[in-house]
C-alpha cells in the first residue's frame, strides 16, 4: 500500500491549491446565482404585487375618528409583515385569514385558538408610539386615557383598490355603540366611503365575539 509520505510534496500542494481553487468558484458561482436569482424573484413578486394592487406583505395601522360628523381616517404606522408579526406560523395564518376575506367579510377570519397571540403582536407594534404617555401616567403627570379597540382586517375593495392587511384602532365606545348604524357620517374622501362598512361590520362582532378585539389603553 503506497503511504501518503511517499506522494510528491508538489503534487500534494498542486492537489490542494486546485480544491481551493474550485471551492472559491463554486462559492462565487453560487453567490450570483442566488443574487441573480433573488433580484428576479424580488422584481417578479413586486410586479405581481402591484399588478393585483395587493400588497399583503405590508401591514398597516390606522386610526378611524368620529369628528364633528365626519369619519377620518390617519395612519399611525406601515410595516413589513414580519415586522409586526413575529413568528413564521402567525404570519402565515395572518395570510391565510387575509386572503378568506370578502367585500362583505372585511375581518381576519382567525381561529379563536390564535385570536389573543396574533392580535397580541400588532398591539405590542402599536403601544410603542404611546409609550411616553405610559410614562408620563407613571410619573404621575397629567394625561389623557383614551381607550381603543383593535381588529384585524382586509378589506376587498375592487380591482383598482389597493389591498392591505390593516389593524384598525377605533375608540372602543363606538363599537358598543355605533354611532352612525343606518345613516353615513361625512367623508375626507371618496374613497372612505367603504370604511363606514367595515366598521359596523366589526361593532356587529364585538356584540358577539369580543375576542377578535384587543384594547390599547392610550395615554396622551
Amino acid at each position: 500500500m503506497l503511504s501518503l509520505f511517499a506522494l510528491d510534496p508538489e503534487e500534494l500542494a498542486h492537489d490542494s491549491g486546485k480544491k481551493i481553487l474550485v471551492s472559491i468558484v463554486v462559492t462565487l458561482v453560487t453567490a450570483t446565482l442566488s443574487f441573480v436569482i433573488g433580484r428576479y424573484w424580488g422584481r417578479y413578486k413586486a410586479r405581481r404585487e402591484w399588478d393585483s394592487k395587493e400588497f399583503l406583505g405590508r401591514v398597516i395601522v390606522s386610526l378611524n375618528i368620529f369628528d364633528a360628523g365626519t369619519l377620518k381616517i390617519r395612519t399611525v404606522l406601515e410595516r413589513s409583515i414580519e415586522e409586526v408579526f413575529l413568528n413564521a406560523v402567525a404570519i402565515e395564518k395572518v395570510l391565510t385569514a387575509a386572503k378568506q376575506c370578502t367585500p362583505t367579510q372585511p375581518i381576519l377570519p382567525i381561529p379563536p385558538g390564535d385570536r389573543w397571540y396574533i392580535l397580541n403582536y400588532a398591539l405590542n407594534a402599536v403601544a410603542e408610539h404611546f409609550a411616553a404617555g405610559q410614562l408620563r401616567l407613571d410619573a404621575g403627570l397629567p394625561v389623557t386615557k383614551l381607550r381603543y379597540a383593535m381588529f384585524l382586517t382586509c378589506e376587498v375593495l375592487g380591482d383598482e383598490r389597493i389591498r392591505k392587511v390593516r389593524a384598525m384602532l377605533v375608540k372602543e365606545e363606538h363599537l358598543v355603540a355605533f354611532p352612525y348604524p343606518d345613516t353615513v357620517p361625512a367623508f375626507e374622501s371618496p374613497l372612505h366611503a367603504n370604511r363606514i362598512d367595515t366598521l359596523r361590520a366589526a361593532a356587529a362582532l364585538y356584540a358577539r365575539e369580543r375576542d377578535n378585539f384587543l384594547v390599547l389603553e392610550a395615554c396622551v
